[in-house]
C-alpha cells in the first residue's frame, strides 16, 4: 500500500475582500496625441470613447503601481501582509522576462517566503488570475490570495501608430480573494483562439530585433524597437459576435440570469463594444455599466480591477452588489465570472 499523503483542508465559498487601484499622475487627453496620429479629439471619442488617458512617469514602475494598489486592496480587506499566501499579478507590460514582478511586489509589501507568479493572458489577464486565486483558497492551498492587475503599456506604444497610439493606457488595480460566508466569485468561462493571435501582438520578437540591431550596427543604418500592434476591426469582430456566449456561459454557471445583475464590468477596450455586449445580452437600466475607459483608457491587465472601483467609487454600484466580469483581448483570449462586488478603500 502506498503511504497515504495529507490534502489541504478546502474551504466551501470565496469572495473578493477588498480592492484597491492606482492610477499614474499624469492626465494625457486626446488635444496631447492627435497631432502625432494626425486624428482629431472627436475621431477618437467616436471610435472608442476615450477622452483621456494616465501614463505613467519614470518612478510609476510596475512594480510600484502595484505595491500602491495592494496596500489600498490589503486595507480594504482588512488583512495584513502576513496573511496573504499567494501573489498572482497578471501584466503584459513587465519589460524583463525574471524576476517575477509578484515576487518583487510581494517583498516590497513586507511578505516573507510568499509563494508568487505572474500570468500573461492580456486583456483577460486579471479574471484568470482571479480564477486561480479562488481555487487556491477553495482547495486550502491559500488562505488569502492577492490578486494583481497591472500595466504600462506606453512603454510599447508606437505614438505614431494611429490604430494604437491612443487606445492602451497605464494603471494597476489589486483585489485580496479569501473564504467567505456565502460564495463570491463565480466559475469561471475561459478559453482562448491561438488563430488570432495577429490580432493584437507586439510586432516583432526580441531575437528579431537583436538581430536588426547587429545588422544596423554593421552597416550604420538604423532598427525599431518593438511595438505593440492591433488590427482593430477584427479583433471588434469577434468581441461582438462571440463575447455573448461567454458572458451566458458565466451567468449558467453561476446560475443566474442577466436580469439579476446589479453591474457588469467588462474589459475596458472600446465604448462601443460595451454597448453593443450591453444591447446584445438585454441587460436592464437597472444595471451599472463600467464606462472607465472614457477617463482611463484601456489598461489591459489592470483595466477590470480599476473600472470596478470606478463604478464603486461613483457610488454607481455598492459593495456587495452582483456584477459580471469579462475580460478579453490579445491571445485572443477571453475569461470571465460572477462576483459579489468588494470594498474600497
Amino acid at each position: 500500500m502506498p503511504t497515504p499523503i495529507a490534502t489541504a483542508v478546502p474551504v466551501t465559498h470565496t469572495g473578493i475582500l477588498g480592492l484597491g487601484v492606482y492610477r499614474p499622475r499624469r492626465v494625457v487627453p486626446n488635444a496631447e496625441i492627435v497631432e502625432a496620429i494626425d486624428s482629431s479629439d472627436e475621431w477618437i471619442k467616436t471610435r472608442s470613447g476615450i477622452a483621456a488617458r494616465h501614463w505613467a512617469e519614470p518612478d510609476e514602475t510596475i512594480v510600484g503601481m502595484s505595491v500602491a494598489a495592494a496596500r489600498d486592496a490589503l486595507t480594504a480587506a482588512g488583512k495584513a501582509a502576513e496573511e496573504v499566501d499567494v501573489v498572482v499579478l497578471a501584466t503584459s507590460s513587465q519589460m524583463v522576462l525574471g524576476p517575477s514582478a509578484g515576487a518583487v511586489v510581494a517583498t516590497e509589501l513586507g511578505m516573507d517566503d510568499t509563494a508568487a507568479y505572474d500570468i500573461s493572458a492580456g486583456c483577460a489577464g486579471f479574471c484568470y488570475a482571479l480564477a486561480d486565486a479562488a481555487n487556491l483558497v477553495r482547495s486550502g492551498q491559500a488562505r488569502n490570495v492577492l490578486v494583481i492587475g497591472v500595466e504600462r503599456l506606453s512603454d510599447l506604444l508606437d505614438t505614431t501608430d494611429r490604430s494604437c497610439a491612443f487606445i492602451f493606457a497605464d494603471g494597476a488595480g489589486a483585489v485580496v480573494v479569501g473564504a467567505a460566508e456565502q460564495e463570491g466569485i463565480g466559475p469561471v468561462a475561459w478559453g482562448s483562439d491561438g488563430s488570432r493571435t495577429s490580432a493584437i501582438k507586439q510586432d516583432k520578437d526580441f531575437l528579431e530585433y537583436f538581430a536588426e540591431v547587429a545588422a544596423a550596427e554593421a552597416s550604420g543604418g538604423t532598427s525599431v524597437r518593438p511595438y505593440i500592434r492591433m488590427n482593430g476591426t477584427e479583433v471588434f469582430r469577434w468581441a461582438v459576435t462571440f463575447l455573448e456566449k461567454a458572458c451566458r456561459n458565466a451567468l449558467d454557471r453561476a446560475g443566474i440570469a442577466a436580469q439579476d445583475l446589479d453591474a457588469f464590468v467588462p474589459h475596458q477596450a472600446n465604448i462601443r463594444i460595451t454597448d453593443a455586449l450591453v444591447r446584445t445580452l438585454g441587460l436592464p437600466d437597472t444595471v451599472a455599466v463600467a464606462r472607465d475607459i472614457i477617463e482611463t483608457g484601456n489598461t489591459s491587465a489592470a483595466s477590470i480591477p480599476m473600472a470596478m472601483e470606478q463604478l464603486l467609487r461613483s457610488g454607481a454600484a455598492s459593495p456587495g452588489d452582483t456584477a459580471l466580469l469579462l475580460g478579453f483581448g490579445a491571445g485572443l483570449a477571453y475569461a470571465g465570472q460572477v462576483v459579489h462586488l468588494p470594498p474600497i478603500a
